[in-house]
């Protein structure tokens, strides 16, 4: 069998992939990215948040328990007279003279500073909440919040399968691409060859050579610009799955499974996109925030009961000890009319995430509508294509036998040879191209799960 022919074969071997062959190193890129990508690692971060915070909302309708102590030295300050000798010292004097004694003594009238000198007071303290709207507003709204940073994480992790896929695929094209150019390379190596003996045996021409070096220079043109393009989407397929940018990427032939496609194709239900419950959840919010607002004039109720001890000059006894129990109640009367115009800024709020609900909505439609009819016109270029391949490969089986046999000039071997390259690439291109939209025709339904 000729070199040629045999490079021919293999050329035809490489340019159409397997039948079928699994996708296990996809799913494994995929699922290493959701468990290592470092924004990825952040959104669960700010999960995490919203659930710390809606723990904290709801530990506001539990008892507090609080210890609290002061103390506290004075000296001057205001004072207070106590006239305890003009009023006790005539009536002592009296009975000193009555009994004849000096039973009763003289007083000193007494002035105490009202500032508590040496004083200290230590209780604990325990307070409760027993009407309150605003607590349990403020817990709807951070159960929503939740929700809102659960659908974060669902959105960014779709556009991460979608980013690793279409990564891959273009790892895949530049891949497939550069063994098609090796196979060509082999092909006008071969005919340079053929046309440097032919010169030296005085039977070719100085034209058909440096036409042939010409052909072979293109081709290494075309090599260094594939393998450009393959390590590029080395490069990114390693970022988004947070490894350095120089790990090897494992290349894997893949089809279009036609069930799939199918099945994707005849899906038209965007009601479990998470960016639509996102709005929807934000909606509930503002919702909430609104009835929040009305409920201004409600009071707000709470006990609290202390149990301590407070005296001079750290005594610490029977009378030093204490209990006490209150109540407090609070309810807003005027405030200047802050209350409406929160109401209204409320209402304001839900009108702008009801625009953005149905503005999403027409555009979550739209691009459905889009990714479709790119697959449609995809699956129709790569059937094209393919067709194209195989009148291709048998023109240039022609031309080659009758170029041998002398019937066919070099350029119309150089001519059929091009057109079987271009239409091996455009075949790898467009076959990735379709997975391609597939892939974002999942990130539209959301059908992908991992």
């Amino acid at each position: 069998m000729k070199k040629t022919t045999l490079i021919f074969l293999v050329y035809l071997l490489l340019s159409y992939p397997p039948i079928a062959k699994g996708q296990g190193i996809l799913d494994q890129y995929v699922l290493d990215g959701l468990q290592n990508n470092l924004v990825l690692k952040e959104k669960n971060i700010e999960l995490e948040r919203s659930l710390l915070a809606l723990k904290d909302a709801k530990s506001f309708f539990l008892p507090a328990l609080d210890f609290g102590a002061s103390y506290t030295l004075a000296s001057g300050g205001r004072t207070i007279g106590f006239p305890v000798g003009d009023l006790l010292n005539p009536v002592y004097s009296t009975l000193n003279q009555l009994t004849g004694t000096t039973t009763f003594p003289q007083l000193e009238n007494v002035s105490e500073q009202l500032l508590p000198d040496n004083f200290y007071d230590a209780r604990f303290r325990a307070s409760m909440p027993i009407v309150n709207t605003d607590l349990i507003y403020q817990k709807q709204i951070r159960e929503k919040q939740v929700l809102l940073s659960e659908y974060e994480l669902k959105i960014y992790q779709a556009n991460l399968i979608q980013d690793i896929k279409l990564a891959y695929y273009n790892f895949c094209t530049a891949y497939t691409a550069i063994e098609v150019i090796k196979s060509s390379k082999g092909l006008v190596e071969q005919n340079l060859r053929d046309n440097q003996s032919l010169l030296k045996n005085g039977k070719g021409l100085p034209s058909a050579v440096l036409r042939a070096e010409s052909e072979v220079e293109n081709i290494n043109a075309l090599m260094i610009e594939a393998e450009s393009r393959k390590q590029n989407a080395i490069h990114y397929v390693n970022f988004l799955l947070n490894r350095p940018i120089y790990s090897e990427v494992v290349f894997e032939e893949h089809l279009a499974n036609q069930t799939e496609l199918a099945l994707l194709m005849g899906e038209e239900d965007l009601s479990t996109r998470p960016e639509l419950l996102q709005v929807q959840t934000a909606e509930l919010i503002q919702e909430t925030a609104i009835k929040a607002s009305k409920n201004f004039w409600v009071p707000r109720i709470s006990t609290y009961a202390d149990l301590g001890s407070q005296s001079f000059d750290w005594a610490f006894d029977q009378d030093s000890r204490y209990a006490l129990l209150g109540v407090n109640f609070n309810m807003s009367v005027f405030q200047g009319g802050r209350n409406r115009t929160q109401i209204y800024r409320s209402e304001l709020g839900l009108k702008s995430v009801q625009n953005q609900k149905d503005l999403l909505t027409e555009k979550l439609e739209l691009d459905l509508q889009l990714t479709k009819n790119e697959v449609i016109a995809n699956q129709a270029a790569l059937q094209s294509a393919v067709k194209k391949l195989e009148s291709a490969a048998a023109y240039f089986r022609l031309v080659d036998r009758g170029f041998r046999e002398g019937a066919n000039s070099l350029i119309e071997f150089i001519d059929a040879r091009s057109q079987l390259t271009q239409a091996s690439l455009q075949k790898t291109i467009n076959s990735y191209n379709l997975l391609k939209s597939m892939a974002q025709l999942e990130r539209q339904l959301i059908s992908q799960t991992y």
